[in-house]
């Protein structure tokens, strides 16, 4: 009878809800090892997701509910998946990841009944990081969608408002976002209490360059006069997807130069069957060599333009002198003191609007 419910626990763990089964759910297995540099990026995710799951109870004792999401924003190809999926596996949590545009249908009501569905299993899959890619494409500022029959596209950013507010903390999903394209979403979906984190995700650095390209060759066996670092620092402006390119084309090469070495070996074989050759443990190809870094770099080229980079320090510049002031300071001492009454009222009023509903309680 104990060996029956040991099997039916067993089964019940690898086991997913049936509603679940048309969308790929799964605990990802990617780690920080694989997420080249971005240091900084990855300390701001801890603090948002892993904080409130391994530290509740400091949440508890100074009253703060955790964030329900964050958006990610920057050039294309910098990490912006590898990242959501690395704090899911950090967090052992599910992760659910949608293109926003695989919501939208022709069909009226369609679509708000997806992102109701996509919301309803990453409640079912909880604890669930819900990974939104491409989010411009389903929640552009409503209002200036030109031929929009109906208004379908303003429909489904307030089916997404109301399933935000929806999540209450006990479900323990966490939401994250990602676009190119942060200066056309619509505000309502950035106020807080929704993606209320804005993360820029920007080009790597020389660091975080050397990092990537370490990141990507550490399982490669690479000749030891291959200087990464000079690599590195020669590929200014590439992103992290346009490095890995490089890699994986240097990786192919040698592959090539592997298997034609071989049936070589074997046709000169067949030819000469009584000839005295090495065999087994021979090896023509052990380890990547500079030629094919050098070869691979002949192809090598950047996806993202000075311009774009422009734009999005531009628009991340906007954004830090919009929000905070970093010149407040208390009056004095009694100043000090209805500060003090004054914020812990809030403090009151903030725990109220959710009432019980507390991922700890």
């Amino acid at each position: 009878c104990s060996s029956d419910l040991e099997n039916f626990r067993w089964a019940l763990a690898k086991s997913n809800p049936s509603a679940l089964r048309e969308t790929s759910v799964e605990v990802p297995t990617v780690t920080w090892e694989d997420v080249g540099g971005l240091e900084n990026v990855k300390r701001e995710l801890q603090e948002l997701v892993q904080y409130p799951v391994e530290h509740p109870e400091k949440f508890l004792k100074f009253g703060m509910t955790p964030s329900k999401g964050v958006l990610f924003y920057g050039p294309p190809g910098c990490g912006k998946t590898l990242l959501a999926k690395a704090i899911a596996n950090e967090c052992q949590a599910n992760f659910i990841s949608i293109k926003g545009p695989e919501l939208l249908t022709m069909w009226f009501g369609e679509s708000e009944a997806n992102v109701r569905d996509i919301f309803d299993k990453a409640r079912s899959a909880a604890p669930c990081v819900l990974f939104f890619d491409e989010l411009d494409s389903i929640a552009k500022s409503r209002g200036g969608n030109v031929g929009d029959g109906g208004g379908a596209a303003d429909r489904v950013i307030n089916q997404l408002l109301t399933e935000m507010d929806g999540m209450s903390a006990k479900k323990n999903v966490f939401i994250i976002g990602a676009t190119n394209r942060p200066d056309i979403i619509d505000s309502a979906i950035l106020r807080p209490g929704r993606l209320d984190q804005l993360i820029y995700i920007p080009l790597p650095d020389d660091k975080s360059r050397i990092q990537i390209l370490k990141s990507n060759l550490r399982k490669s066996p690479i000749a030891k006069d291959v200087d990464l670092d000079y690599m590195a620092k020669v590929t200014k402006g590439f992103s992290g997807a346009d490095l890995t390119e490089i890699c994986q084309r240097a990786c192919k090469l040698a592959i090539r130069q592997s298997i034609e070495a071989e049936l070589r070996s074997e046709r000169e074989r067949a030819k000469n069957p009584d000839a005295d050759m090495e065999v087994g443990d021979y090896d023509p190809v052990p380890e990547l060599t500079r030629a094919h870094f050098e070869e691979a770099m002949k192809y090598a080229r950047r996806s993202v333009s000075e311009n774009d980079i422009r734009k999005y320090e531009m628009f991340a510049q906007t954004l830090q002198q919009s929000r905070g002031f970093g010149g407040f300071r208390f009056p004095g001492a009694s100043g000090q003191n209805q500060g003090g009454s004054g914020a812990s009222g809030q403090g009151g009023n903030i725990g109220g609007d959710d009432g019980d509903e507390d991922l700890y309680s």
